[in-house]
C-alpha cells in the first residue's frame, strides 16, 4: 500500500458518503504502519451532528479500534484540507502527518465555511462574527485548580 492508496480509500468514501446521501462530500482514513484503522466519511445532515465531520469520525473509529485517545504513531488522509475543528482534532489525536485532497479555497468555492473560519480564528473575540463573553471565570478557574492538584490525572 502506498500514499495513492490510502487517498482513493479516502476520496472513495467521500463519494461513498455522497451516493448515500449522508453528508457533505469528504471522506478520510487513519493508517497505522501501512493499514486502515479508521475510516470516516461526513455525517453532519443524516446524524444532525455538526461535528460529525470526515476526519472527525476517522479519528473516533480508529481510536475505538486502537483502544486509544492518541494517535502519534499513524497518518491521517482526507479528501479535502481539514477545517479548524478537524485540525484542532488532529492536533489531540496527536497525528503527525496528514495527507489531503481538495484545499480549503475548494471548499469555500462549492459552499463551505472552512475558509471563513480560518479566518475568524486569529482574531480576537470581540472581533469575531460570533459574540463571546466571559462569564463566572472564577468560579470555573475552581474546577481547573481541581485539576491541576489532582496526582493520578490522565493527562492529554
Amino acid at each position: 500500500m502506498n500514499h495513492d492508496t490510502f487517498m482513493h480509500a479516502a476520496i472513495g468514501l467521500a463519494n461513498d458518503g455522497l451516493n448515500a446521501g449522508r453528508g457533505g462530500p469528504f471522506g478520510c482514513v487513519v493508517v497505522r504502519r501501512g493499514e486502515i484503522v479508521g475510516r470516516g466519511n461526513n455525517r453532519v445532515t443524516s446524524t444532525n451532528d455538526p461535528t460529525a465531520h470526515a476526519e472527525v469520525t476517522a479519528i473516533r473509529d480508529a481510536c475505538a479500534r486502537l483502544k486509544t485517545f492518541q494517535l502519534t504513531d499513524c497518518e491521517l488522509y482526507t479528501s479535502c484540507e481539514p477545517c479548524p475543528m478537524c485540525l484542532s482534532a488532529i492536533y489531540w489525536a496527536r497525528i503527525p502527518t496528514v495527507y489531503y485532497g481538495n484545499t480549503r479555497q475548494d471548499a469555500a468555492a462549492i459552499g463551505f465555511d472552512d475558509d471563513f473560519i480560518y479566518q475568524q480564528v486569529p482574531l480576537p473575540p470581540e472581533q469575531r462574527t460570533i459574540r463571546m463573553e466571559p462569564l463566572l471565570r472564577e468560579e470555573a478557574l475552581g474546577t481547573f485548580r481541581r485539576w491541576a492538584a489532582l496526582e493520578n490525572k490522565v493527562r492529554y
